[in-house]
């Protein structure tokens, strides 16, 4: 097999293993990824707003707002005005929230992250280098991303997860 078809099987290693990530979060509960990084970053804070929520996790706030809107649907976010500020509006975790994260699977990008951050640095600038050259040949280095490894449109329903156009 040429090299070429061995990185093009490593690639598709890493989409199908995203892929299958995202559907086992969605099994487990009932989330799309964006929604449970959502979550996971509000367990971290007792309140925040949603533009500081949205720099936190790498989105829009536009995005926020939809994904918050659907997680407040299911009872696991609440929203509350400012008392001193009413231009703010304070997001926390319900303790339906607090407990559906305890169930929730570790996503794979806290398992990159962790292990990224465990390499030497002339490594992490390696793998930098090296998939920064693979976005070139895709010719994927003007897309935006979010920081997750996640298929599929961010602010979608977890109805619509796998479903894509």
């Amino acid at each position: 097999m040429a090299r070429s078809q061995d990185a093009l099987v490593l690639l598709r290693r890493i989409i199908r293993s995203t892929d299958m990530q995202d559907k086992e979060i969605s099994r487990c509960s009932g989330l799309t990824l964006p929604q449970l990084m959502t979550m996971q970053t509000l367990r971290l804070s007792t309140q925040i707003t949603t533009g500081d929520l949205a720099k936190a996790i790498g989105l829009t706030q536009a995005t926020v707002t939809s994904i918050l809107d659907r997680l407040e649907k299911k009872g696991l976010v609440c929203r509350e005005r400012g008392e001193e500020d009413k231009r703010k509006v304070w997001i926390s975790l319900t303790p339906a929230g607090l407990e559906l994260l305890k169930k929730a699977p570790t996503p794979q990008q806290d398992l990159f992250t962790r292990s990224f951050e465990d390499m030497q640095d002339w490594e992490q600038s390696m793998v930098i280098s090296a998939l920064e050259r693979v976005a070139f040949m895709l010719d994927a280095q003007h897309l935006d991303a979010a920081p997750m490894l996640d298929i599929g449109q961010i602010d979608r329903d977890d109805t619509d997860s796998g479903n894509w156009s």
